[in-house]
């Protein structure tokens, strides 16, 4: 049986601070909600035609907050954030390719 690196086999909001996912390769992505939140993918904050930022990912306060997790089919993760932005969905494959840990970040 193959593994599946953007299959999650353990999803975990810690705290409001940040979440936590380890996938079926073994890896574990730990996403702060600023960042998860800097890098929405939804037509208010990125262009549907270009895929070009239109969210200023300073403009995202540095004390956000995860208030609510919930999972969209079985592919995808939406969150709720401090700020009161409700309209991204996270496809698991988009939030693998986010993982901002060193050993993914220096692919």
């Amino acid at each position: 049986m193959k593994i599946d690196p953007t299959k999650p086999v353990e999803l975990k909001k810690q705290g409001q601070e940040q979440f936590k996912i380890r996938w079926e390769d073994g890896h574990v992505s730990i996403y702060p909600f600023r960042y998860l939140r800097q890098n929405c993918g939804c037509a208010g904050c990125r262009s549907e035609i270009t895929g070009e930022r239109l969210l200023n990912p300073e403009t995202i306060p540095e004390d956000l907050k995860g208030l609510k997790v919930e999972l969209v089919g079985n592919y995808a993760l939406h969150f709720l954030f401090s700020d009161q932005h409700t309209t991204g969905i996270y496809p698991f494959k988009v939030l693998r390719q986010l993982c901002p840990c060193t050993e993914c970040n220096s692919i």
